[in-house]
């Protein structure tokens, strides 16, 4: 007979997960978190997955939820394993993803008293959690129920603290958990999930108001942050370039493409002279998606700041570029829908000036790509030629989002990347969440440095055959001496990280292929099989000029102004 526990809190956090239909709980092993782990293993429609390091295993977890979109439940012991949960709350907190943090914790009057394995838990993630739920004091449901009301309809993390009295390992033995849980309905509510279908409409009257402005305007700027694939949008965006005083702007994490959108931000403005930056000024900056790459795109909007700034966004507006004017409260879906109504085009000659801008910068960069030696950036060239269609690309942090940018992506690709806090301490651990969360081939690019800090993600059962891993080894940290200042610090190697570690020996132990490629040759040779099906997730380590890549890099953006 199953067996269930006996502690009543966490019989009714357990309940709670199931009615409100939590398909995922990660768990990390541990002891004060028994009654948790014994209650939640006997829980049909849950499926538990176990990862050991409690930072990999939020990362994990975040994976997951980044591609079903649903909350997932995280499950760990007290004191400080908690706290290593903080650096992917963090990062579901700035890019809206649903974590639920269920940490055991001991009583209150054993806190702060000398007992092992303790620490102040409650609110402990105050600054960056959208809930808070400390149990035990006596409204429990309904506490439970605004934690998960808030990760599932707020997208993004909470926290359920839950303390338990020994003993932990209590157990009742029943033929249904079904009927348990049955017995605390009474005390559970399940939770309707917004959508887009019951989203309110703006007022059409106010609505109106930016309209008119939008029709004199001939000088319109619409900016595309990270954004799940969404075919309603792509559609959108296509229309909106048909306008043309419209220019639309996207990062490759906002999913969508087409021959009339500005898709290498950084490679069109690095150029720009100073009657550029001022005739690239937009009257009219829409935004919508989550966090933007680009910093130069930052700098040219905060130091040439439109006359107005517009975001649609259900949930948040951040004021990225100090002149946020109005934030639409609603999906980007349904701002347009509305808003298309009431807006016409405008005869301009913005949008075909840039796209004629576009098309030179296509022209540089193919010139030099033909004749860039072996580099980081010549990497890229290759790499992302070869890549199949229909690939979910994972990206690192830190040097290879920035290089990805600068290159066309395949339109069936769908690109992701940690840029809720741009951390490299948990991409590998997202990106094998991701992998296990869905059936498509996974490809994580990577470089060095975050392989490495990241290493515990590959202690893991959940790794698909048809996981890969390219790491793009520079021998420690390139991106400091392209950045200004660290160089001339005369500290260059207290901001790099130089080493000689290869991924060999840690891919010999958790079982993965391993193979190099030291030049071009012998990367074409590689990749000709890379993606070929296989008994074992693979990994290409990649081995580029650690004193050349800035100069080439330097040389390239030089180039492009010629």
């Amino acid at each position: 007979m199953p067996k269930y526990p006996t502690k009543e809190l966490a019989q009714l956090v357990i309940a709670s997960c199931i009615v409100n239909e939590i398909e995922h709980i990660v768990i990390s092993p541990g002891s004060r978190n028994a009654p948790l782990i014994i209650g939640f293993n006997v829980a049909k429609k849950i499926k538990i997955e176990s990862v050991v390091d409690e930072r990999s295993a939020a990362f994990f977890a975040l994976g997951i939820a980044q591609q079903t979109r649903k909350p997932v439940a995280l499950v760990c012991t007290s004191g400080s394993a908690l706290l290593n949960y903080y650096p992917a709350i963090s990062e579901a907190f700035y890019s809206n993803i649903p974590l639920v943090i269920i940490s055991a914790d001991r009583p209150a009057n054993l806190i702060d008293v000398g007992d092992g394995q303790t620490i102040r838990q409650e609110n402990v993630f105050e600054n960056h959690i959208l809930f808070s739920a400390n149990l035990g004091y006596g409204n429990d449901s309904e506490l439970i129920e605004k934690a998960l009301h808030t990760a599932i309809n707020e997208k993004g993390p909470v926290h359920i603290n839950v303390p338990f009295e020994d003993p932990l390992y209590e157990i009742i033995t029943t033929e249904n958990i079904e009927a348990e849980v049955e017995k605390l309905k009474s005390k559970i509510v399940k939770i309707e999930e917004k959508s887009l279908l019951k989203e309110i409409p703006l007022d059409v009257d106010e609505l109106q108001k930016f309209a008119d402005i939008w029709n004199a305007s001939t000088k319109k700027m619409v900016l595309v942050g990270e954004h799940f694939p969404d075919e309603l949008l792509q559609i959108q965006l296509e229309y909106l370039a048909k306008d043309p005083s419209v220019l639309v702007l996207v990062e490759n994490t906002a999913n969508v493409s087409h021959p009339k959108f500005i898709n290498s931000i950084d490679k069109l403005i690095f150029p720009f002279v100073e009657d550029e930056l001022v005739e690239f000024k937009p009257d009219i900056l829409l935004t919508v998606g989550g966090m933007i790459v680009s910093k130069k795109i930052k700098e040219q909007l905060r130091n040439y700041k439109p006359k107005h700034h517009w975001h649609a966004d259900a949930l948040r507006a951040y004021n990225t570029f100090h002149c946020l004017e109005h934030h639409f409260k609603v999906s980007p879906q349904l701002f347009f829908s509305q808003f298309f109504f009431l807006t016409k085009s405008k005869e301009s000659n913005y949008q075909q000036f840039w796209l004629h801008k576009k098309e030179f910068r296509l022209q540089k960069h193919q010139e030099f790509m033909e004749t860039c030696a072996f580099s980081d950036l010549k990497v890229f060239d290759i790499i992302l030629a070869t890549i199949p269609k229909h690939t979910q690309l994972q990206l690192g942090n830190s040097s290879v989002i920035r290089y990805a940018q600068l290159f066309e992506s395949n339109k069936t690709w769908r690109i992701f990347c940690n840029r809720g806090t741009s951390g490299i301490d948990g991409c590998t651990s997202t990106a094998i969440g991701a992998a296990y969360a869905v059936k498509e081939n996974t490809l994580f690019i990577t470089g060095d440095i975050s392989f490495v800090y990241d290493s515990n993600a590959l202690w893991s059962n959940y790794i698909p055959n048809n996981f890969r891993i390219m790491i793009i080894n520079n021998g420690g940290g390139g991106i400091f001496r392209f950045i200004p200042g660290p160089k001339q610090s005369g500290s260059l190697d207290y901001f790099e990280t130089p080493h000689n570690l290869t991924a060999q020996h840690l891919c010999k132990m958790y079982h993965f292929e391993y193979s190099t490629a030291k030049d071009e040759t012998e990367l074409q040779l590689q990749l000709s099989n890379f993606y070929e099906d296989s008994s074992l997730p693979k990994v290409l380590e990649i081995f580029t000029p650690r004193l050349e890549n800035d100069q080439i890099l330097k040389a390239y953006f030089n180039n492009l102004k010629a």
